[in-house]
């Protein structure tokens, strides 16, 4: 199919001149695998890229805001984001 890479940058083959990018894989997130694949391959490519592993964490589970790994998780994507945008 003919996607273009803006909409799916994982399937271009040359990821060179990507913005720089912040990857959060949780450890039982079914696309965990293709995250941390796409994070490697921007790394490659020699994109700026921080990629972050939750162990234990799943697919959305940010939303349990009361764990303490969601606010970590929140409060570290929250200080990227600052970075990055100047705020």
């Amino acid at each position: 199919d003919d996607v273009s890479h803006y909409a799916a940058p994982a399937r271009a083959t040359d990821l060179a001149g990507l913005p720089p990018t912040y990857i959060s894989a949780q450890e039982f997130d079914p696309l965990r695998d293709e995250a941390l694949d796409y994070g490697a391959r921007l790394l490659e490519a020699g994109v700026s890229v921080e990629v972050h592993h939750f162990p234990g964490t799943f697919h959305g589970s940010t939303a349990v805001a009361a764990a303490a790994v969601s606010k970590r998780q929140l409060d570290e994507q929250y200080a990227v984001l600052r970075r990055h945008l100047g705020g």
